[in-house]
């Protein structure tokens, strides 16, 4: 059996998560990317590390942002088993893919209305589930065009289908605001924007897996962001179970959304007993936590996943692991420059906890302060069953570390 894999750029979900599981599933990989040189050096890296064995692959170049393109490719190659992406920037173009030759796949439409954020707020606000005050500066449309709404200050300010915190960012008033837009309009020209209320709240995740029958709930964590006005991910753990109402909240809105197959990563804001949709990213949860979770959650989740793109059922229970506690923290930049010194890889396990501590930049980089997760040095992943020993193990690690960056 063949998977058809969009992507863009490597990201460790791909390389340490899906092309392992494609392996284990005795599956062929082609990948189609526009960066088909990062991708085989992502491969040859993971190798030399002794990761995972990899499928059989062939790495294929392709405009994969055009869904047109996609197609053609897919049509010369020849007619695949599955059509599967984890790239928040691709969801449309795989399920249009898929859709076109009749395989499993997502409804375009969801995966449109997850990946626009105005289109997530419209169909929300259509339906009756919530309603955000927003606005939509188009492409074209002038930021001074915004000083004539009745927008609710303060308010977030953010690309209409950005990643990653990326130029996301709380303003005051309607002088900052116009500022922030002008500035993003200045790195990316052209760039559509959404303006809406900002919804003040203790900030979780829920993670689900779905097969467009039963949807199953993997678990939700409670994040913690840098101070504002920026929204960068400092710290997530896991928390013992969803919180509730929240979670049924959350799972009736995705249903409102059509979101229900493969994996989901859903943003929200707990108000009261109100949860408040951030976003939807239908996909895996990323920068390393889906690994961390599928580890500690005892399952086969990769697997599980590309099984819902072949056509597979899930089984009606999971069976995952519910004693599992898991804390990711990442160690950010606090100002652009050369990273000159910072710890190795290491994997350690003691009184209960592995905690294992990943580097995502190497000494000798130079960077710019990003202000998203782009500024990330490293991760830890922490996990036990003991969220007190979870917690001593990485503050032991963190003070005995040190990251040094000279501007």
């Amino acid at each position: 059996m063949r998977l058809h894999l969009l992507a863009l750029n490597p990201t460790d979900s791909v390389t340490e998560g899906f092309l392992p599981a494609a392996a284990r599933l005795g599956l062929a990989v082609t990948l189609l990317t526009d960066q088909s040189d990062a991708h085989r050096r992502a491969c040859e890296r993971s190798v030399a590390a002794g990761g995972a064995s990899l499928p059989r692959l062939d790495i294929v170049d392709c405009d994969v942002r055009d869904f047109r393109d996609v197609i053609d490719r897919i049509s010369v190659l020849g007619r695949p088993d599955a059509v599967f992406t984890n790239s928040d920037h691709l969801q449309t173009q795989a399920a249009l893919a898929a859709a076109f030759f009749d395989l499993p796949g997502k409804d375009w439409r969801a995966a449109l209305r997850a990946r626009n954020k105005a289109q997530l707020r419209r169909s929300l606000h259509e339906a009756g589930a919530d309603t955000v005050r927003s606005a939509e500066l188009g492409p074209h449309e002038d930021p001074d065009a915004l000083a004539a709404l009745d927008l609710p200050f303060p308010c977030v300010v953010k690309p209409r289908e950005g990643v990653a915190s990326e130029d996301v960012v709380l303003v005051a008033d309607a002088d900052d605001l116009l500022a922030r837009c002008r500035e993003i309009r200045a790195r990316r020209p052209g760039v559509a924007l959404v303006v809406e209320e900002y919804l003040e709240g203790q900030l979780f995740t829920l993670e689900t897996l779905g097969d467009g029958h039963a949807l199953h709930t993997l678990g939700a964590f409670r994040t913690r962001l840098s101070p504002p006005p920026y929204f960068v991910e400092e710290r997530l753990d896991l928390l013992p179970s969803p919180p509730q109402p929240h979670s049924e909240q959350v799972l009736a809105q995705l249903r409102t959304l059509g979101v229900g197959f493969g994996v989901c990563h859903t943003e929200y804001v707990a108000q009261g007993d109100r949860a408040r949709l951030i976003e939807v990213n239908y996909r895996a949860i990323g920068d390393q936590c889906d690994l961390a979770l599928a580890g500690l959650l005892g399952i086969p989740l990769f697997e599980h996943i590309l099984r819902t793109h072949l056509g597979e059922r899930l089984p009606a229970t999971l069976g995952a692991r519910a004693d599992g506690r898991l804390r990711m923290e990442y160690v950010c930049a606090d100002r652009g420059g050369t990273l000159e010194s910072a710890p190795p890889a290491s994997d350690t396990e003691r009184d209960g906890v592995r905690l294992v501590y990943r580097p995502l930049r190497e000494p000798g980089e130079t960077h710019p302060l990003h202000r998203t997760n782009r500024d990330y040095l490293g991760v830890i992943r922490a996990t036990g069953t003991d969220q007190g020993r979870i917690d001593r193990a990485v503050e032991q690690f963190l003070a005995a570390q040190r990251w040094e960056i000279v501007s």
